[in-house]
C-alpha cells in the first residue's frame, strides 16, 4: 500500500521495496529511521526550490547514504561514503537500472557530506545531500513547515539523535582514521576518539618527498 507522508510518497516500486528491506535487515534502527527521514526531508526541500527528483533514484540514495557504517558493509580502507555508494551501485547494476541513473545515485552518496558540490549536480544528488542536511546538521530546518516536519518525525523519530548518530558516526570509521583525511568525518575523531589528530594538510605538502 503506498505510503505518504508530509505530502511525500514513498515510492513503493519492488525494487525500492528491496532497498526498504536491506537497509532494514542491516542498519539500526537509528539509521534507518534517519535514512528514512534523509528521503522525505530531501523531498520537502526539493519541493521548496523547484527541484524534481526521481522520486525512487532519490530514495535509494537516501537509503543507501549510511551504509558504510554498518558491520555489514562497512570496510577498513575506504570512506565510509564510498562503502555505500558502491553497494547502491551493485544493487542497482543488479536491477538492470541504466549506467546514468546508477551514477547519479552514486554520486548522491559518495558527495553526501561534501559541502557545496551537490548542490550543483542533478536534483537526485542534490537533494540527498539536503536531507541530511536537513536531518544532521539543521540546514533548512527553519525552511520547512513546522506541520511537515512534526509528521515526518512522529513517522521517524529521532529521540536523543544528535549524541546517538555522533556515536554512530565514531564506531563507523574510528578504525579506519586515515580516510577522513580532508572530510568532515576528521572532526569526529577528534571530539571522540583520546589521542587522535587529523592529517594536516600543510604538513602533507611541506613533508612531501619534493625538495623545495
Amino acid at each position: 500500500m503506498t505510503e505518504t507522508i508530509a505530502g511525500v510518497t514513498v515510492p513503493d516500486s519492488a525494487l525500492a521495496r528491496e532497498a526498504t528491506e536491506l537497509v532494514r535487515e542491516a542498519a539500526s534502527p537509528l539509521l534507518y529511521d534517519h535514512s528514512r527521514r534523509v528521503y522525505l526531508f530531501g523531498s520537502l526541500q526539493g519541493r521548496r526550490l523547484g527541484l524534481r527528483a526521481d522520486a525512487e533514484l532519490l530514495y535509494v540514495g537516501a537509503m543507501f547514504h549510511d551504509l558504510g557504517l554498518t558491520e555489514k558493509y562497512r570496510r577498513a580502507d575506504q570512506r565510509f561514503e564510498l562503502d555505500g555508494a558502491d553497494e547502491a551501485r551493485r544493487f542497482l547494476s543488479s536491477h538492470g537500472v541504466p549506467e546514468a541513473d546508477v551514477r547519479k545515485v552514486w554520486e548522491a552518496v559518495a558527495l553526501h557530506t561534501t559541502p557545496e558540490v551537490p548542490h550543483r549536480l542533478e536534483p537526485e544528488v542534490a537533494l540527498v545531500t539536503a536531507g541530511v542536511e536537513t536531518d544532521v546538521l539543521g540546514i533548512g530546518y527553519g525552511e520547512l513547515a513546522a506541520d511537515d516536519v512534526a509528521e515526518v518525525v512522529a513517522a521517524h523519530p529521532r529521540p536523543d539523535f544528535k549524541r546517538r548518530i555522533l556515536q554512530a558516526f565514531t564506531e563507523g570509521f574510528r578504525d579506519r582514521p586515515d580516510t577522513t583525511f580532508g572530510t568532515v568525518n576528521a572532526d569526529v575523531l577528534e571530539h571522540f576518539v583520546p589521542g587522535f589528530r587529523h592529517i594536516d594538510f600543510v604538513d602533507v605538502i611541506q613533508n612531501s618527498a619534493w625538495p623545495e
